[in-house]
Order: C-alpha cells, then sequence, then structure tokens
C-alpha cells in the first residue's frame, strides 16, 4: 500500500474564522504540496477572494474544491477522529501531543477507515474552547516561550509535513478496527450533546451548577469513548426514556 497516497483523501484541513483570505490561498498550497487537497472553511470573513488565489500559487484546485460552511459541526460532517492546533493551554482538558504524535495518532485512526480532521482557529484568537471540545486531542507546536505566535499557514504547512513524514515512513500495521460498526461522525456526536444537555436540563441536573462546565466534562468524556452508531442510538434511548419519565413526573406533582 502506498500510504501517502492511499490515506490522503481521509484527511481534511478545517481552518475556522479565518480574518485574512491570504491566510486560507497560503494555507492551499502548504497543503498541496504534501499531497493533501481537502480543505473545509468555517465562516471565513472573505472567501472566494482574489488574495486568496493569487497566495495559493497553483494550488487553485484545493480552493474551488473547498467547503465552506456557517458552522464548525458542518466542516466536520463524516469525521470520526479530530485534532485541535492551539498554541496555548486552554481551559478544556484534552490531551496534549506534538506535532509527530499528533500525526502519528491520525495515521493510525486513518489506517483503520477513519477520516481525519484538523482544526486551525482564527489567526488572532485561535481556536475557542467550545472548538476544542470537538477534538479528541490538542496538538501544539512547541515554539518558544517569548514569540509564540506562528501564521496560520506555517502551523498548517507543519502538520501537513509531519503528517507526510509519517506517511512516507513506515506503513502502520493494519490492526483490526476497535468497532465493528461504523464510529459516530462530528454531526451525529453534536445532535447527541444537543440532546444530552436538553436531558440534563429536563431532569433539573445542574442544580445551580454551571452547566457549561459539566458538558465540557461530558463532552471530553464521550469524546475519548468513540462510540459507534449503535451504541450512540442506546444512549439516546436512555435519554428520551430519562426525559420521558421528567414528564411523567412533572405531571404527577401538579
Amino acid at each position: 500500500m502506498n500510504t501517502a497516497v492511499d490515506l490522503a483523501p481521509l484527511f481534511r484541513f478545517v481552518l475556522v474564522r479565518t480574518s485574512h483570505p491570504g491566510n486560507i490561498g497560503s494555507a492551499a498550497r502548504a497543503i498541496r504540496t504534501m499531497g493533501f487537497t481537502r480543505m473545509e472553511l468555517v465562516a471565513p470573513h472573505r472567501f472566494p477572494d482574489p488574495e486568496a488565489h493569487a497566495l495559493a500559487a497553483g494550488a487553485d484546485d484545493v480552493l474551488e474544491a473547498a467547503g465552506v460552511h456557517a458552522e464548525l459541526v458542518d466542516g466536520l460532517v463524516g469525521s470520526t477522529f479530530a485534532l485541535g492546533l492551539s498554541a496555548r493551554r486552554r481551559g478544556v482538558n484534552l490531551p496534549e501531543l506534538s506535532p509527530r504524535e499528533g500525526a502519528e495518532q491520525a495515521l493510525a485512526a486513518a489506517a483503520r477507515g477513519e477520516q481525519v480532521a484538523l482544526l486551525f482557529g482564527n489567526e488572532r484568537t485561535g481556536l475557542e474552547n467550545d472548538e476544542l471540545a470537538r477534538c479528541h486531542a490538542m496538538v501544539r507546536i512547541p515554539s518558544v516561550d517569548d514569540f509564540s505566535s506562528l501564521n496560520l499557514s506555517q502551523a498548517v504547512q507543519v502538520m501537513a509535513y509531519e503528517l507526510r513524514t509519517v506517511m512516507l515512513g513506515d506503513a502502520p500495521s493494519e490492526a483490526p478496527p476497535e468497532h465493528d460498526r461504523p464510529l459516530a461522525d462530528a454531526a451525529q456526536m453534536e445532535r447527541f450533546y444537543e440532546h444530552l444537555g436538553q436531558t440534563l436540563d429536563d431532569i433539573d441536573f445542574h442544580k445551580g451548577r454551571s452547566a457549561e462546565t459539566i458538558m465540557l466534562r461530558l463532552r471530553k468524556l464521550f469524546q475519548r469513548a468513540q462510540m459507534d452508531e449503535r451504541e450512540l442510538r442506546v444512549l439516546h434511548g436512555i435519554l428520551a426514556d430519562a426525559q420521558r419519565m421528567a414528564m411523567l413526573a412533572g405531571k404527577g406533582g401538579k
């Protein structure tokens, strides 16, 4: 198997709230030189834009095929493993990986047939906590402490290079998948989190505690579990029963 060729289509580079169209073009050039072609844009400030094409330096096929989405979950549809790039430690408690470790884990997921997403945030603020919460791990590029800010396209280039380097090494062992059914993708997980959040409200679970903090912790737990579609259906059924019992209890108290 030619790993670099066969697995490259399973990777997508997701740019979130990009301010400068030139960075979109430079990122397209960066991934194209490493053999990747899929880019998803979430709420870009300006796109399409002549500056993006100018800085793509010929990677126009990447720009023309790029998906443009209003919401992050739409850019993640189909993906079952996501890595978020962040220069700073955030409030979201995620496993923290080096670029090489992230590339190795991403390649192992792709070798199992999973679609992999690499998320890059806005140039000034990076990924927000709710965006990182959709990831399975965080990657930090080990820059110096007193000047840690990389240009967006440079960060994209680092990860694209690390992925290609790992791909061109020994092919990953094709271990049997941990699940015998398809993993739930990002859109399915987001619907589950919405159902979970509504159920917690219906049963008055929070009782003055921070709903946002609890949901972030639960997201981390379920992201780590990487549930398949059948397991997710079971959990939806449990939540639906809890909601029904809460509704009956409410009627009984009137």
